[in-house]
């Protein structure tokens, strides 16, 4: 393996797991190092190739929620967090403490294959030049120009229905929380407003959705929040 492959963090405390997940990173050409505690992780998340730490929430020695709020503290590198907690109140915890993603185990080796490619390629955007437009099939996001096309034909929002889809846009492929959006869109003293929401993402859905009651482009994760979908 080159010296200089892409480095991913595991922070797991069970063996097997590792030794699982070793296997299936280094099939796909990528340098993979462990830590059994946080105490480990934290101490190994400044490495120089280092592009994706994944990291599971029941830690011997620090809840895995306090090493994600740590490891934001030191580190831009993205976090997947693998966890067998399946309730909403930890994936939005996770989430909205600065994780780019959520998996249930069990889960699949395709999944989080294709997991793990959103999260570098999000990276990869994110270190580039800001982006001027969002993609995907037939639907065009103009950040600069604050224009939407679908199919060509220039489609018109309400500065509220852009800004709830640009700020989607611009995190395409990762899941944004309920609280997220709210404070993006209608500040601070809205989280708790979710009713907000469900009434802009449904008409936003009704102008940019080909068929809005089978949404393409604005997914739902049931009682987590959104996600928009690029590249189909």
């Amino acid at each position: 393996m080159s010296a200089t492959a892409q480095e991913i963090l595991l922070v797991d405390d069970e063996a097997p797991i590792r030794r699982f997940l070793r296997t299936v990173l280094e099939d796909q050409g990528y340098k993979v190092s462990e830590a059994a505690t946080g105490k480990q992780g934290l101490a190994m998340a400044t490495g120089a190739n280092l592009v994706l730490i994944l990291l599971d929430l029941g830690l011997p020695d620090l809840d895995g929620l306090t090493v994600l709020s740590l490891l934001r503290g030191v580190t831009d590198t993205p976090v997947i967090v693998l966890s067998a907690r399946e309730g909403q109140d930890d994936k939005i915890a996770a989430l909205d403490g600065g994780a780019v993603d959520y998996l249930t185990k069990p889960f699949g080796v395709g999944e989080l294959a294709a997991r793990i490619r959103v999260a570098l390629r999000l990276a990869a955007a994110k270190s580039g030049p800001a982006k001027q437009e969002v993609v995907s099939g037939e639907l065009r996001v103009n950040l600069i120009d604050r224009q939407v096309y679908l199919g060509g034909k220039e489609i018109h929002l309400t500065p509220i229905e852009f800004n709830l889809l640009a700020y989607l846009a611009k995190n395409a492929g990762k899941v944004v929380t309920h609280r997220q959006l709210l404070q993006e869109v209608w500040g601070h003293n809205a989280t708790d407003k979710e009713h907000y929401l469900r009434i802009y993402v449904h008409q936003l859905r009704q102008k940019v959705e080909p068929i809005p009651s089978q949404p393409r482009f604005v997914r739902t994760e049931s009682g987590v929040g959104y996600r928009f979908v690029q590249g189909e």
